[in-house]
């Protein structure tokens, strides 16, 4: 690469301080914002057009990690990507930029024009109008939005007409999916589900992330000796599916528990979503739950787990004070949301006054290293239910027999109205009262971490399926949802309905 074009890449703080002089200076700075995975005329025709909005253009291109573009995004990494567009006479200036929370670049940068291509506004104007209003919040209102006229292409639709990644039974599916649903037709139901009232209730987790570098064996004892290098901690279990859902509800009402602890009074309020109304009981006798684990830095492989927690029976006195908070307020919700942990919350009598009191109940009993074997779905009668293969095999005892057998005889035992199962690698399974297997294939083209994927799952399908959409559609979204979910690490941040949005369209584009 030539060094013109090199020197045209700033870190993204140098950036901002450059943009602040040359505005100083009386200069227009024009910002564009994106991929930019492979370079095509419609690219071309944005920037030039871009340019001619001001003085000086910048451009930002999407750190790899956080390009959720749908299959195979990004095809180039994101140094290359930066140096292409460097490369380009149009451009003054490039940073590479996280986008986890999407345009939060804009709000450093401050240019004084924001450009947009033709094709983000063609994917749904709409759509564009619920985004713009996250915009706003990053100082979009002080920021003149510019859409560029050039003709439309897209780099998500020119990968996928090139290069396959996905079988040939993925891409029928979609084929048969897209003649039934738009992506027009599904934006509009998950944007009708916001004034859902739902009340959520489980099990609080602080998952901990340990990253170790390998040292050596220890010289008198067979132990491997690692290095400490950084940790992290994100809120999980029913925390995780609170932040989830407060993306696509207006208000989220949560009921959990936590210790008499730091975490518990600091940690868990300050991670949740603002729209996360949260009533917490304090159990005295235990902490709140973590789950910290030890992870190999570079290989991003998990070396053991430990787990701090009292998942005995919670004492009659708080288990007084919740059920009485419950019987007080259930009637109030179009659904109660379970996400049941087994770590000490969900007592039979909680279990017992939620089935009573709920119009509708929806639950997800989850099967894990504390509590394998003693927390089946089969304690509960729900409307709904939202499994993995290994926890619909338990709750059956039916370790051999195929997938879709399993799902019936849950089906049976339960009485309920739908049941979901995810089956990894090989998507997932679901059933109505029709009595019909429902199949819909994985998503997902890369695999970051899996932990708290499924969470995120069933955030979305729980209200789609109190909503009464289609079962087909629910399973969908939700395995398009899990796509998303698998390229963060734990729970570090939810899936966003921006995200959603854009991965739903690429794999409808597939369809046509």
């Amino acid at each position: 690469m030539n060094t013109k074009a090199e020197s045209k890449i700033f870190l993204l703080d140098d950036l901002v301080e450059k943009v602040h002089q040359l505005q100083e200076q009386g200069k227009v700075v024009v910002q564009s914002h994106g991929v930019w995975d492979l370079i095509h005329p419609g690219n071309l025709s944005h920037l030039q057009e871009a340019s001619r909005q001001g003085d000086v253009l910048v451009v930002t291109v999407i750190r790899d990690q956080h390009v959720r573009r749908g299959p195979g995004r990004p095809v180039f990494p994101e140094k290359s990507r930066a140096q292409s567009v460097a490369a380009l006479e149009v451009v003054d200036y490039v940073a590479i930029v996280d986008d986890e929370i999407p345009f939060e670049c804009v709000k450093w940068i401050r240019p004084d024009v924001f450009a947009k291509g033709k094709n983000h506004a063609e994917r749904d104007a709409a759509a564009d109008q619920g985004i713009f209003e996250e915009e706003k919040e990053l100082g979009f209102a002080k920021i003149r939005t510019y859409f560029t006229d050039g003709f439309s292409f897209s780099s998500s639709d020119i990968a996928q007409r090139l290069l396959n990644f996905y079988p040939e039974e993925t891409k029928r599916f979609l084929v048969e999916f897209g003649k039934k649903y738009s992506f027009e037709d599904i934006r509009q139901r998950l944007d009708g589900l916001r004034d859902l009232k739902l009340l959520l209730i489980g099990d609080t987790i602080v998952d901990e992330y340990c990253y170790c570098g390998s040292l050596e064996k220890a010289s008198k004892s067979h132990v491997v000796v690692s290095k400490f290098l950084e940790e992290e901690a994100f809120a999980g279990g029913v925390l995780a599916v609170a932040n989830h859902l407060a993306g696509i509800l207006d208000q989220v009402n949560l009921v959990t528990m936590v210790g008499h602890d730091k975490l518990g009074e600091d940690f868990v309020p300050a991670n949740l979503s603002q729209a996360v109304r949260a009533q917490y009981f304090v159990r005295h006798d235990g902490p709140t739950v973590v789950k910290r684990r030890y992870l190999h830095q570079y290989l991003n492989q998990k070396l053991f787990e430990i787990n701090y927690i009292n998942d005995n029976s919670i004492s009659p006195e708080l288990e007084e004070k919740i059920v009485a908070f419950l019987e007080d307020c259930v009637a109030d919700f179009d659904a109660v949301v379970v996400t049941d942990f087994g770590h000490g919350l969900m007592s039979e009598r909680i279990v017992s006054t939620i089935q009573k009191q709920a119009k509708v109940c929806v639950v997800n009993t989850q099967t894990n290293g504390a509590n394998s074997g003693f927390n089946f779905i089969t304690r509960y009668s729900p409307d709904f239910v939202c499994l993995d293969e290994r926890e619909a095999r338990l709750a059956t005892q039916e370790k051999h027999l195929a997938m879709d057998q399993v799902l019936k005889k849950l089906f049976a035992v339960l009485g309920c109205k739908a049941a979901i199962i995810t089956l990894g690698r090989q998507g997932s399974i679901s059933m109505g009262q029709t009595q019909k297997v429902l199949h819909t294939p994985i998503f997902s083209t890369k695999v970051v971490d899996t932990i708290g994927a499924g969470d995120a799952l069933f955030a979305f399908v729980a209200p789609c399926l109190v909503r009464g959409f289609p079962l087909d559609l629910v399973s969908f979204v939700g395995n398009a949802v899990g796509a998303l979910a698998v390229q963060i690490v734990g729970n570090k941040a939810p899936v966003t309905k921006f995200d959603l949005y854009q991965l739903m369209y690429s794999l409808l584009r597939i369809s046509e």
